[in-house]
């Protein structure tokens, strides 16, 4: 029997608010998927040639799931996008290049197919939450991974990291390492420092900040963070500034009265200041 992935996706359509939403799920992204290789769509009807988002879940890559997103789909129809959430593969099956080489394959299958739901594949945004939003800096700013599979950094026209804390691994390592070291407390035993791979060199290389150079195409950034968390404000700063120093169009955004979970799932919520910069800035974004 064949997985359920390949069966015909399951497509629905329902009316939420201002836009009907259509849904095409458990797509696979790639030709022989292994589960987690599969990605939904949610798009309005009868469209064509709207921006596109693609969405990465967190969960400090080894949970999580696509499905966990809350709001969004229909906030970014109202909008006039196409969204998509996708899966990957996850720690410990895999390791850390992997996962980020699925992020690829899964922005190259939105390149190619996204038309097909109304979309316009030169005009992607990429966003993510926690791990999600390191695997999202990544991927705009490291072009090695898109480069090996045919695209470049042009058809991303923004990147919005939300809420992560790994855009610098080296720094939080060492962050987090002195916080338990002088608190006399035992150092994790599966932390930061294992899953980038237990490497001073890989944990540069997994760090989006080593990547930020001028007239590399980086697309413009707007990195989202809960304000009084002191670990995702200070990465959201570290890479802000090395952005700015790059030349690249950037807004730092610290959300008050908010806790990691709650950013994220009230993201898309009318009322929400978050909200309001993302679609500001994806506004600002397309004019370019």
């Amino acid at each position: 029997m064949k997985p359920l992935f390949y069966l015909a996706p399951l497509a629905f359509a329902f009316l939420s608010g201002a836009s009907a939403q259509e849904v095409k799920r458990n797509l696979p992204y790639v030709a022989t998927a292994h589960a987690r290789q599969v990605l939904d769509v949610y798009s309005p009807r009868d469209v064509k040639g709207l921006p596109a988002v693609v969405w990465i879940h967190g969960g400090g890559w080894q949970t999580g799931d696509k499905s966990s997103v809350q709001v969004k789909p229909q906030a970014f129809i109202d909008k006039g996008f196409v969204f998509v959430a996708m899966n990957y593969r996850l720690l410990p099956d895999v390791d850390m290049a992997t996962i980020v080489g699925d992020i690829a394959k899964s922005i190259r299958w939105v390149h190619e197919h996204i038309s097909e739901y109304g979309g316009d594949p030169e005009r992607l945004f990429v966003m993510g939450h926690s791990a999600g939003a390191q695997l999202a800096a990544l991927i705009c700013t490291d072009d090695r991974y898109l480069k090996a599979e045919g695209l470049s950094l042009a058809v991303i026209k923004g990147c919005v990291p939300l809420d992560g804390d790994t855009y610098d691994v080296p720094a939080i390592i060492e962050t987090a390492e002195t916080r338990r070291r002088v608190h006399g407390l035992p150092q994790a035993k599966y932390s930061h420092r294992e899953k980038f791979g237990n490497d001073p060199a890989k944990h540069r290389d997994f760090s989006a900040v080593t990547h930020v150079a001028s007239n590399k195409g980086i697309p413009p950034f707007l990195i989202l963070h809960v304000a009084d968390h002191p670990d995702t404000s200070a990465q959201a700063q570290r890479l802000g500034n090395a952005l700015k120093e790059a030349g690249v169009p950037i807004r730092v955004f610290g959300a008050k009265e908010t806790t990691h979970n709650k950013i994220n799932a009230d993201l898309g919520l009318p009322d929400d200041p978050a909200t309001k910069a993302l679609f500001d800035f994806t506004a600002e974004a397309l004019k370019r």
